[in-house]
């Protein structure tokens, strides 16, 4: 059995049938399969905006009022009963043999915890010609036609982040690692979690707290070529404000996960020194010469938040 997952939060329902469209014709055969759509405080719910007649067999909306994309992740994790779990987001359209691809490394890779493929973009609108100069993916990844595996650390012992790690887009888990990530999250000493998309946050790095804690837990972390899914970008996530807004949510969020799995290569900083750094980091960035160097500049500033927001 697969569990496919979708947490969704206030989604836009041309978007989201493409996705249960993707979806509905996939190889697998339909009773080896559910789909969980976990509505996430959207106003109005899901299930008064979207009718899930023509959705894959097995098909529930469950509502998840605790507002946040790791809170949804969590919620999917307990209502489904599969051996693998596959992450879905509300604009993803997987290949017609995604999830028949995904059983099968699983039969070939007993050892892989955590793996994921090829994310490959579809623009609402032609990208402004600066964007490609960011080098920002918006959950977008082609590593190539080979397969690749990273092994977990010897003891258990993280000294950083696979580069190659599957991004929270399609991921593949199984049952255990996502047993394993939520029992983690409750030994946690004082309880974190990173704070993942949450309403209006840009934030990041629930997918990569997955990945570590699977590594750390002895499992090994892969890339699937054969994995192909398209993400489904709108115009509004190439603006200037939005890409600048998610270089320092998520440039501060990753400072934060890297600190957590005690991994972090930037020391924590007095809080009180930020305006400066800031202020020196603008020119340094030369932040006044064009969108890209503004938008690296803002990043800067994200990272400088993250490290004075780390404990002593």
């Amino acid at each position: 059995m697969i569990s496919v997952v979708i947490p969704t939060h206030q989604p836009d329902p041309a978007v989201l049938r493409r996705t249960l469209s993707g979806l509905r014709q996939q190889s697998h055969p339909a009773a080896d399969w559910e789909l969980v759509v976990i509505d996430n405080a959207s106003t109005p719910p899901v299930s008064e905006t979207f009718n899930p007649v023509r959705s894959p067999a097995a098909t529930r909306i469950i509502r998840e009022d605790v507002l946040g994309l790791t809170a949804a992740r969590l919620r999917g994790f307990r209502e489904t009963s599969g051996d693998l779990i596959i992450l879905v987001d509300d604009d993803n359209v997987l290949a017609p043999d995604y999830l028949a691809t995904a059983a099968r490394f699983a039969a070939v890779h007993p050892e892989v915890g955590v793996w994921g493929g090829r994310s490959l973009p579809e623009y609402a609108t032609t990208p402004p010609r600066w964007f490609a100069a960011l080098g920002i993916s918006l959950g977008c990844r082609d590593l190539g036609d080979s397969v690749l595996i990273e092994p977990p650390p010897t003891g258990g012992k993280l000294t950083g982040y696979p580069a190659m790690s599957p991004i929270g887009a399609g991921m593949v888990l199984r049952r255990a690692v996502a047993d394993e990530y939520r029992a983690a999250l409750t030994e946690r000493a004082d309880g974190a979690a990173i704070t993942d998309r949450r309403g209006g946050s840009l934030s990041s790095g629930g997918d990569c707290d997955i990945v570590l804690t699977a590594l750390g837990r002895g499992w090994a972390v892969a890339y699937d070529p054969a994995l192909r899914l398209e993400h489904l970008i709108p115009a509004a996530r190439l603006s200037f404000r939005y890409l600048s807004r998610m270089a320092y949510d998520s440039n501060k969020s990753w400072v934060q996960l890297l600190a957590l799995h005690g991994i972090s290569p930037w020391p924590r900083i007095d809080p009180r020194t930020v305006p400066l750094r800031q202020a020196r980091a603008f020119f340094r960035l030369q932040a006044w010469r064009g969108r890209p160097a503004y938008i690296r500049w803002r990043g800067a500033c994200g990272t400088f938040a993250g490290q004075a927001s780390l404990k002593p």
